[in-house]
């Protein structure tokens, strides 16, 4: 691209895109490699999964994005392994690339533990495909409840299993029970507020474990106040098409959501470099790999120390400001300082007028907290047009219970039993 140094970043998530942003005015040259052509704001994924949103409104075009900055280049790719000695990157449409520093920032995954055979029949959200998928999950176990005669059968359409009691598994079992008490119920004939039945399963003492446990049990207290039932204390065995077990219960359940654990991307093993259980590569203060000098991991990719014998959490605010750090210590030509994590508070959202936020000495709950919750997610959304249209569809969510986003993609095969009604 030129006799400027080139940086390399992997992944346009929040890290990635916000290293990007941050090395607009630096003499440097930037290319940025993502396999998808979009920025996520994965935090609402989950709205999305039950159709209160629609994917437009929570993603934006990567060129767009950085459309103005001049020193940038966008590659549609799959990265599939870096030579560190040779500061080479190679992707998937036989490019190799030469970089002068090389920021990683590939995100995470989906982990089940070893038991990956469950993936087909409780799939998590991390993309827009897995969140449409989900969609079509759930909207197709309403539809077939509607005919369905068989009443074991048409309970076990009914019945959601949400898998992971984190703030993604909690917003997912909320959005659930509402989507099938309140804002569905009304568009049909035999389903009632009180058919369907929502069931949270973690194997945690308490839901929200980074949460100060008085939140915990308000965040508990205020997803039983919407019908979900929460089993703590339960590791789930199996999963099948129409079962979850845990233990000696098994739930009849054609519907089961993933959200517990996470594995991160290959990047350990694309740079030789140790790394934790999950997969996250092992860095120093300063971001970086032991014996990397130019490479600097973060986000969901890297294991952070935290400072207190532990590491920091694979959230966005820290991922955006790792970003940040990082872009300032290139565009400083190589002065690194160690990364210190400023925390401005941990946020989850059960529902409608329900969210738990801990900003450390103030805990906050109730409509006050959804409110600052609701504000903080407008606010942190990538482009204006995605603050409004998100502002507004919440507005007539508050005042409708309305789901505009309630589509089924695809061909809609029919089930047997369908078909024989037919016939």
């Amino acid at each position: 691209m030129g006799t400027r140094p080139h940086v390399v970043i992997l992944g346009a998530g929040f890290g990635g895109l916000s290293a990007a942003k941050s090395l607009s005015k630096a003499n440097v040259d930037v290319t940025l490699i993502d396999r998808r052509n979009h920025h996520l704001f994965q935090p609402l994924l989950y709205q999305v999964a039950t159709a209160g949103l629609s994917p437009a409104d929570i993603a934006a075009p990567i060129r767009h994005i950085l459309r103005d900055q001049k020193n940038t280049r966008v590659l549609l790719d799959r990265v599939v392994n870096v030579n560190a000695a040779a500061r080479l990157v190679f992707t998937e449409s036989g490019t190799a690339l030469a970089y002068d520093c090389l920021i990683v920032a590939t995100g995470a995954r989906h982990s089940y533990f070893g038991r990956d055979e469950w993936s087909a029949h409780a799939p998590g959200i991390k993309s827009i495909e897995d969140a449409t998928a989900v969609r079509r999950k759930v909207l197709l176990a309403l539809e077939r409840a509607e005919t369905e005669t068989d009443q074991a059968r048409r309970k076990a359409l009914l019945t959601f299993v949400v898998i992971g009691g984190g703030p993604t598994g909690v917003e997912m079992a909320g959005a659930i029970a509402e989507l099938a008490r309140k804002s569905v119920s009304r568009d049909f004939r035999s389903i009632t507020p009180h058919c369907s039945r929502v069931v949270l399963i973690d194997s945690g003492q308490r839901l929200l474990a980074a949460f100060p446990e008085p939140l915990s049990a308000k965040a508990q207290s205020s997803l039983e106040q919407l019908g979900v039932e929460v089993r703590l204390g339960r590791r789930v065995t199996a999963i099948t098409a129409d079962t979850v077990q845990t233990g000696e219960e098994i739930v009849p359940s054609h519907t089961a959501i993933w959200a517990a654990g996470v594995q991160a991307s290959p990047a350990s093993i694309w740079l030789r470099c140790a790394c934790d259980r999950a997969g996250k590569v092992l860095v120093d203060e300063a971001l970086r790999p032991a014996g990397h000098d130019n490479i600097f991991v973060i986000g969901d990719t890297a294991a952070c120390p935290d400072g207190q014998g532990g590491f920091l959490p694979g959230i966005a605010p820290v991922a955006k400001q790792q970003g940040r750090h990082v872009a300032a210590a290139i565009a400083r030509g190589g002065s690194v300082e160690p990364f210190r994590y400023r925390s401005f508070g941990n946020l989850a959202t059960i529902g409608r007028r329900h969210a738990v936020i801990d900003f450390g000495r103030v805990r906050l709950h109730g409509l006050v907290a959804w409110l600052l919750w609701s504000v903080a997610h407008i606010y942190f959304l990538v482009g204006f047009r995605n603050r409004i249209v998100v502002g507004l569809n919440w507005l007539w969510n508050y005042l409708t219970f309305g789901r505009s986003a309630r589509l089924i993609t695809g061909d809609v095969a029919p089930e047997p039993a369908q078909e024989r009604m037919i016939a």
